[in-house]
């Protein structure tokens, strides 16, 4: 599995999660399992950064792929040594294909602003 591949099926993973599913019925394995797993254990911190850094989107108000898509971006910046522009690439890439046609720009500004804010 690329990583790209596991980006997808993380997103697939994290978004089940969002809608309530359970996280031990999501079955995370490889690559996968380890970023939604990542995302889901520091997913307070993560959506924290996300509001400090979503300028006039409160997290409640994204649609859930948009957040899905920052949740992985989010941890990856902060959680991983994953290089910054492939991060935000990858992310802006995922958005573009499963949401909306203004969320590739979204995504890339709000990771951007993360990605410029180094953790304290």
């Amino acid at each position: 599995m690329t990583k790209q591949d596991a980006r997808e099926r993380a997103l697939g993973l994290l978004y089940a999660a969002d809608a309530g599913a359970e996280a031990g019925s999501l079955e995370p394995t490889g690559r996968a399992g380890r970023l939604a797993m990542g995302v889901l254990d520091h997913l307070n911190e993560i959506d924290t950064i996300i509001d400090s850094h979503s300028t006039g989107w409160r997290l409640s108000r994204m649609p859930a792929v948009d957040r899905t898509i920052l949740r992985m971006g989010v941890y990856e910046l902060r959680y991983t040594d994953t290089p910054v522009g492939v991060v935000v690439s990858e992310a802006v890439e995922l958005a573009k294909r499963y949401s909306t046609a203004k969320s590739g720009s979204f995504v890339n500004a709000v990771l951007a602003n993360v990605a410029a804010d180094p953790p304290s």
